[in-house]
């Protein structure tokens, strides 16, 4: 998440950044000090100042890393510039360092675009670990993200999948771009869950969204040198992501406002049933003087920004995944489907409790989630210094756990490049943090507090689409040619839209 490949033209220019730079910073200290000092983890050679920057040179961080760890062993350190990374690639290392070791690495990387579009770190994302995240989380399990909460947003799922339901109906037989519908429905369900209605300026907030993740993503010099001051102020990311956030807070201020509004006139809350919608919930504890630690309108922009970016692209994307593996996997998509059709059979609503019904489509989420984590690459950062299978992890150094790597890694899994739900048919596997070659959510204090949110918003819309259409891909398209490569950035989402063509199920001619 926070190694960010560069392109090679890109790489071809920071070279000859850093050889005049170099010119400049005589004095600059000797890059092999600390690995003289330290038992680091082996690494790949290096040149000066740059260190390991070069070998980020393909397409896609987690690819190249685990590239790089078949060479150079599971555990394995890279100097990105000024910034010690290392890199663990081995379910026992990842295993010790996220329990025994997790409150050491409990902390998240700084990053320069994280700190301007995360309020300053005070979302609980991207905050460090302190006495503010504790508070933070706390409230987003209790308050926020209850599984009590997720079930009263029932309705949300049902109408807006119903939405979609019918939207795909209307272009039968027509080229659909399946992509973009499943991230309008997660926006709209998150949006509806978080501010009690869709805002007025929904398409706006989704482009600053996409365009701010993107750039916050990317690659900022002052992020691999913070010892040169300098670099802060010449950035043109952060001109950018300063420019964005301010048109985000003109929308979330609006939206902060109006939730004000309406609860001095004395009304119990803004959710479309006239219970507490999230924004509701944060404005309530912030009036309460009940917190801790005093929350601002910014830390309520910090919250509700997180929620909107990880309740949309989670789910958006691991549907989006699924559905393209599903075209991909023929026979997987006909046992799917059949499971589905004869759950629902004489039904004419389906329901969210009925998904609980439908084991294999569960298999092939699981599966989906295996192959295509979210988050490629889980982010933390040492706090203090500790030993790990007989290396030093030094003090401030970043830890990525390279996820996508564990869930293709041979020596775990039976065929790892082939989509097989059937593989945790009889298996004790699961995304709940305790099995370390599988951990699509994360694991230990930093674990994702939205995975319960996030698998409800995925479950039944793909139930749904299996349910009512069967699916074809584009005329003269193989699926063994499909395009499956992921899109350089936070989440591995898909590089290229999934297009697809819906044909309505009709149970008593098609069943």
């Amino acid at each position: 998440m926070e190694i960010q490949l560069l392109s090679f033209n890109f790489i071809a220019f920071f070279l000859f950044i850093s050889f005049i730079i170099n010119l400049l910073l005589k004095g600059w200290k000797k890059s092999n000090s600390l690995d003289k000092q330290k038992k680091l983890p082996p690494s790949p050679w290096k040149l000066s100042f740059i260190g390991h920057l070069h070998h980020m040179m393909g397409p896609l961080p987690h690819r190249s890393l685990r590239n790089l760890a078949q060479k150079y062993g599971p555990i394995m350190h890279l100097k990105l510039g000024e910034v010690y990374t290392i890199v663990i690639s081995s379910r026992q290392i990842a295993k010790d360092v996220l329990t025994t070791h997790d409150l050491a690495i409990s902390d998240r990387p700084e990053s320069i675009g994280m700190k301007i579009l995360w309020y300053d770190y005070t979302d609980i994302g991207f905050s460090p670990y302190n006495d503010y995240w504790r508070q933070m989380r706390k409230i987003s399990i209790v308050e926020l993200l209850s599984k009590k909460n997720i079930r009263s947003f029932d309705y949300i799922r049902l109408d807006e999948t119903s939405r979609l339901i019918k939207s795909i109906q209307s272009s039968s037989g027509e080229l659909i771009n399946l992509t973009t519908k499943l991230f309008s429905l997660t926006s709209s369900i998150t949006s509806r869950a978080t501010f009690g209605q869709i805002p007025r300026d929904q398409e706006t907030l989704i482009t600053f969204v996409k365009k701010g993740v993107a750039l916050a993503a990317g690659f900022d010099l002052a992020d691999f040198f913070p010892s040169i001051k300098f670099l802060k102020y010449i950035s043109w990311n952060k001109f950018n992501l300063v420019k964005i956030r301010r048109q985000l807070d003109s929308i979330l201020d609006v939206i902060i406002d109006e939730h004000k509004d309406k609860l001095a006139t004395g009304k119990i809350g803004n959710g479309e049933l006239g219970g507490e919608d999230i924004v509701d919930v944060l404005l309530r504890l912030k009036e309460s003087g009940e917190l801790g630690i005093p929350i601002t309108n910014d830390n309520i922009k910090a919250i509700i920004f997180d929620m909107f970016t990880g309740g949309t692209e989670t789910s958006s994307t691991l549907m989006d995944w699924t559905m393209a593996e599903l075209m991909r996997n023929p026979h997987v998509m006909a046992k799917a489907q059949a499971e589905i059709r004869q759950a629902f059979k004489g039904k004419t609503t389906i329901e969210e409790s009925d998904v609980g019904k439908l084991k294999y489509l569960k298999l092939v989420i699981k599966e989906s989630m295996r192959m295509h984590p979210v988050i490629p690459l889980l982010p933390r950062a040492c706090r203090e210094e500790f030993e790990v299978g007989g290396y030093i992890i030094p003090m401030k150094a970043k830890v990525t756990v390279n996820i996508w790597a564990l869930g293709r890694d041979p020596e775990y899994w039976d065929e790892p490049e082939s989509f097989k739900p059937e593989r945790f048919e009889n298996s004790s596997v699961d995304f709940l943090g305790n099995n370390f070659e599988y951990i699509p959510f994360g694991s230990g204090r930093r674990i994702c507090p939205g995975m319960n949110f996030a698998m409800a918003n995925t479950e039944y819309p793909l139930a749904q689409l299996l349910y009512h259409f069967n699916w074809k891909l584009p005329k003269g398209m193989n699926p063994n040619n499909m395009d499956m490569i992921e899109l350089m950035g936070i989440s591995g989402m898909r590089k290229n839209n999934l297009y697809l063509t819906a044909t309505p199920y009709h149970p008593l001619v098609d069943g």
